[in-house]
């Protein structure tokens, strides 16, 4: 769930039980292991009316996720799904391959302002990453290392901004996981955090003000009751002075109080002439643009986009135009060109055939990134549109982190694909030269796998894509173990990309299939549309269809599928679950969205009704209930074996979600396979993470399949390993 751009009934009081452990829950198919038992969840009679229709919440009482009771439940819970996983002899081996395949640097691409370069480094297996700076002269240091500020690594470097001399740096810390941010400023000359310290901030960006002495942002009214729970509404933006106190910022911008989902996005041109405002108002990608010209003393806001009606992304600032990326008129985004002083507009570049993702100036060049065929195209055109160049990657794959000033030369870009690590390049506009200029030392043999993508039919017809990434050969025997992976919603595409857990992965004989989804932005807002509101089943139906077409096709059986989601990707493999329990062999439903009927309860959201609807509604209740992941567990039915994953910190999709989801699967659970649920303390939604927690969360992931499937490892014992 990304963040934005960006009660309704109280618990009913019962009396509280003594937590037991109910009746063993029999290993997974195969597994010599004991039966583990599994906590047993007592109900409250709690229903709800919408709209005449009445629905029980039976675990309501898992709410309050800090209660005593519930904490005691969550310790129980944890025993289960330790027990059950540390009989997995595997686990070891897969640890000590994850941290042979993440103990090597990655790097961000290099990001210049004033005479400074600045890049984001991950060295090794330390827990987060290290900003470093660059001076004129090549002398390189270390300027922030976030691992200095914890002991468990749980304090991260979030947002940087820097100011355009690359004096000052103004950084986002969060803890534990949070989406709260605390705002600092650091002397890149010094290393040293100014006594400046600002609270309250979340999904909001500092913006530096040409004085340089001063920076927007937005941040939210100090929550009222838990900080992690509370409704996330009425963000403001203000300007803050260096050296002031939070409390004298000055306001610059706020909702009128019928929209307190409202948020503002602050970016100065890179001319220095506007300060243009993104408004959003939830997860949609719409939004308005409000401006001004800071030339004028005087100036108001000029409403240059008031309608909430399409997606505005700023390009650039030219003599008296705005250029903006947007798909208005245009599914696949354009560059529109426009005058805030006259209204006037132009097409600067057109919709083309694939979608449009990014877009920015380069010494007199528009430099673009595409996407076609879920694959990224980078291409370099006059500033009139006409095409000079495609750059020529080294294979299908995903361009990212395109870093470069207006008044450059040359740009870096970053490219990865499935079995491909991230590496970086430099591309000079004017002689068309691309050189890489870094790429990880890490030994491996990526020619031994191959990625194809396919094409199957969904159940209304419609055509998905999907990737496949394999051995190069892998036998279609129908006993390939498949891990599916898809998310389709809020408009994200899931384009190629390197993970250490996909190597280790393939390594011991599995598929990795990547389902291309309808919600999804690989086509468009068309394709997105088409996945979402009363049209979500259709984003179910699609990857119900990857798991049979895999099955149709040879390359698996039901019982060796396991499909896996996180954030809306959870709500994806929990609706499929209990939708089709005979189609897969197990799931993974991390952190997802799982209670659709008061999911917008609780902190951000209120944000994603753009995207699934409202309970509230009566028109959309229906197909929200029809769904519904938590709603739809049914007594009696064998489920496939389903790890419940979610963080005590995540203050964006609660946990509670993943409370009330796995303790109904528990109590329904017919069949012999087990419905355990892992919750991560002091970690949130995904960003941030600890190195160490991503490594011993993606082992439990990865242990927890080989014994739900059955799957005879291929790696080598850590004994084996180490020789």
């Amino acid at each position: 769930m990304r963040p934005s751009r960006s009660s309704f009934r109280r618990l009913v009081a019962s009396v509280p039980l003594a937590l037991t452990l109910a009746a063993a829950v029999p290993a997974a198919a195969g597994s010599s292991a004991p039966p583990v038992p599994v906590p047993e969840t007592r109900t409250v009679d709690h229903v709800d009316d919408y709209a005449g229709v009445e629905v029980k919440d039976p675990y309501r009482w898992l709410e309050a996720m800090d209660d005593v009771e519930v904490r005691r439940w969550i310790d129980a819970q944890r025993t289960a799904t330790a027990d059950w996983i540390a009989d997995v002899p595997e686990r070891a081996a897969v640890v000590r391959r994850l941290e042979s395949l993440m103990d090597h640097e990655d790097r961000s691409v290099p990001v210049r302002h004033g005479d400074r370069t600045f890049q984001s480094r991950q060295e090794g297996l330390a827990n987060q990453r290290v900003l470093w700076v660059t001076e004129p002269d090549g002398a390189e240091r270390p300027l922030i290392d976030p691992n200095e500020w914890s002991a468990d690594g749980t304090v991260a470097l979030r947002e940087v901004s820097y100011r355009r001399d690359g004096r000052l740096v103004a950084i986002g810390k969060s803890e534990g996981g949070s989406d709260w941010r605390t705002l600092h400023v650091v002397d890149v000359d010094t290393g040293r955090e100014l006594p400046d310290v600002l609270r309250w901030v979340k999904f909001s960006s500092p913006e530096w003000a040409n004085d340089g002495e001063s920076f927007y942002y937005g941040r939210y009214p100090t929550p009222e009751g838990d900080a992690f729970s509370s409704v996330n509404e009425n963000q403001k933006l203000y300007l803050h002075r260096l050296g002031t106190d939070q409390s004298e910022d000055e306001l610059v911008l706020e909702a009128p109080p019928e929209h307190p989902d409202w948020g503002f996005d602050p970016t100065i041109t890179e001319d220095r002439r506007w300060l243009v405002v993104s408004i959003w108002a939830g997860s949609g990608r719409q939004n308005a643009v409000w401006v001004r010209d800071l030339t004028r003393d005087d100036a108001e806001f000029v409403h240059l986009f008031d309608d909430f009606e399409a997606d505005r992304s700023l390009v650039t600032s030219r003599g008296d135009e705005l250029w903006f990326r947007t798909d208005e008129d245009a599914p696949r985004q354009r560059i529109l060109a426009i005058e805030p002083a006259t209204g006037r507009r132009r097409d600067v570049l057109p919709e083309g055939r694939g979608v449009l993702q990014s877009a920015r100036i380069v010494s007199d060049r528009l430099v673009t990134v595409s996407l076609e065929d879920v694959s990224s195209k980078l291409r370099v055109w006059t500033l009139e549109g006409d095409l000079i160049r495609e750059v020529e990657l080294p294979t299908l794959g995903t361009v990212g982190g395109v870093s470069s000033r207006e008044s450059d030369s040359d740009f870096y870009f970053t490219f990865e694909s499935f079995t491909f690590p991230g590496r970086i390049y430099r591309h000079d506009v004017r002689t068309g030269v691309t050189e890489l200029t870094w790429k990880p030392d890490l030994d491996l043999d990526s020619e031994r796998w191959v990625s194809e993508q396919v094409r199957y039919e969904s159940r209304d017809g419609t055509s998905v894509p999907m990737f496949l990434v394999h051995d190069r050969d892998q036998a279609r025997d129908g006993q390939s173990p498949v891990y599916l992976y898809g998310y389709g919603g809020f408009r994200l595409s899931m384009k190629p990309s390197f993970s250490a857990s996909r190597i280790v992965w393939l390594e011991m004989g599995g598929i990795h299939a990547v389902a291309n989804l309808r919600g999804g932005g690989e086509f468009g807002e068309e394709w997105h549309a088409a996945g979402m509101l009363d049209k979500k089943q259709n984003v179910f139906d699609d990857f119900i269809s990857a798991a049979e077409y895999l099955v149709d096709e040879g390359w698996t059986v039901p019982e060796k599928i396991a499909i896996v989601g996180g954030s809306n990707g959870g709500l994806l493999t929990g609706a499929c679950a209990v939708q089709r329990p005979d189609l897969f062999g197990a799931a993974i439903v991390a952190n997802g969205v799982l209670d659709m009927l008061r999911y917008d309860k609780f902190t951000i959201g209120w944000a994603w009704r753009s995207e699934y609807g409202s309970s509230e509604d009566p028109t959309q209740f229906p197909f929200l209930r029809a769904y519904s992941p938590v709603h739809n567990v049914k007594p009696g039915v064998s489920y496939p074996a389903i790890l419940v994953s979610t963080a005590e910190v995540d203050d964006r999709v609660v946990p509670l979600h993943s409370y009330k989801f796995a303790a109904a699967l528990q109590a329904a659970q017919a069949g012999s396979d087990p419905v355990l649920l892992r919750v991560e303390p002091r970690d949130g939604h995904g960003g941030g993470s600890p190195r160490g927690k991503q490594i011993e969360r993606t082992a439990d992931q990865l242990a927890f399949l080989v014994k739900a499937l059955d799957i005879h490892s291929r790696l080598p014992s850590p004994d084996q390993s180490s020789r």
